[in-house]
């Protein structure tokens, strides 16, 4: 069983994942955002090293999936490879911050990739609006995160939302993080863990 978190910048998945992992006694992967050798490069400079950045995350996770898939156990995964391509580096270009030529060679590399996965069993995604993200995002006090602008995050925001409208790889549950407070209320991660049960158990 594979189950992958998605969600914008300071949504909870990380937190998600844990409770999750914990909860089910399920492996957890997470996003390796602190061992990143170009994040806090990317952050100061995203021009010039948004290229770099994405393969990075795209190798990492092609490796992570390849990793679980082999292991035969139970997985649920911070964050997906679908994000990278569909909502990162697409962004990035629109917003000139990667040119034409390695966008076009980064998406050619993950169609190749993509023919090598399985998608996840079951995903989750972490709906959130921006003065949530930002209170989140300000309370964990990662200091790459601080120069993030309120603009950036709105442009992730719509492209997680055009691309969940349209996700047919199989089951997607949507969390509403605006109204389900699943970090500090036990109810409100009691009521999340009963429609991931009921999805899950389709499964089967």
């Amino acid at each position: 069983m594979h189950i992958a978190i998605a969600g914008n910048i300071g949504s909870g998945k990380t937190t998600l994942t844990s409770l999750l992992a914990k909860h089910y006694k399920w492996d957890a992967h997470y996003e390796d955002a602190d061992d990143n050798p170009y994040l806090n490069d990317f952050y100061t400079d995203m021009q010039r090293w948004s290229f770099n950045l994405q393969v990075y995350f795209l190798n990492n996770r092609f490796s992570q999936i390849q990793e679980f898939r082999n292991s035969g156990k139970n997985v649920i995964q911070d964050r997906t490879i679908y994000e990278d391509a569909y909502i990162f580096a697409p962004n990035l270009h629109a917003m000139g911050l990667m040119t034409s030529r390695d966008f076009e060679s980064y998406f050619s590399l993950f169609k190749l990739m993509e023919g090598f996965i399985q998608p996840p069993d079951l995903l989750i995604y972490l709906r959130a609006s921006i003065p949530v993200l930002v209170d989140q995002i300000s309370s964990r006090g990662r200091e790459y995160e601080e120069s993030i602008r309120l603009d950036y995050l709105k442009r992730l925001n719509e492209r997680y939302e055009a691309w969940i409208s349209t996700y047919e790889e199989g089951k997607l549950l949507i969390v509403d993080v605006d109204n389900t407070n699943f970090i500090e209320s036990e109810e409100d991660l009691g009521k999340v863990i009963n429609k991931i049960d009921a999805e899950i158990n389709g499964l089967f």
